[in-house]
């Protein structure tokens, strides 16, 4: 039925929680995770405000917390005994990005977390899950 499954992370409980579920969906179909991690690129709308860092650190910084979210996945996929691939995205559209990873592997379903953010940053930034399920043609599995 299900051969690769996508699984987004941003790092949040419910993410990993989402991880975890994937890895247990999966393994009993002989499923590929495919998880992947989506980083935005440094904004350059405001750059006569007062940055803390340079676009390189920044650049530097994002990609080793994406790289750490991905690693604690691809453990929780290897300790399920699911095989899995990591992929590292950059875009300002996170929900845009998903769909097109999932197209990119080969994804059979997006399985991914009710949502990542809290408080007014999901209010603001609305829920990528959300934009996922609208705009998506692949099967979407909410996981809560």
């Amino acid at each position: 039925m299900y051969k690769r499954i996508l699984v987004p992370t941003d790092g949040s409980e419910r993410s990993v929680k989402a991880v975890e579920g994937a890895a247990r969906f999966a393994r009993p179909l002989g499923a590929t995770l495919v998880v992947m991690s989506v980083v935005e690129p440094y904004s350059y709308t405001n750059l006569a405000e007062y940055r803390p860092e340079s676009i390189e650190q920044y650049d530097e910084r994002v990609t080793a917390e994406a790289e750490e979210r991905l690693e604690a996945a691809r453990k929780i996929a290897v300790a399920a005994g699911v095989e899995v691939k990591t992929v590292m995205v950059k875009s300002f559209s996170p929900a845009e990005a998903i769909i097109e990873q999932a197209e990119k592997n080969g994804c059979d379903i997006i399985f991914m977390a009710s949502h990542g953010r809290k408080g007014i940053a999901a209010v603001l930034l609305g829920s990528e899950t959300q934009k996922v399920l609208t705009h998506s043609h692949f099967p979407v599995m909410v996981y809560r």
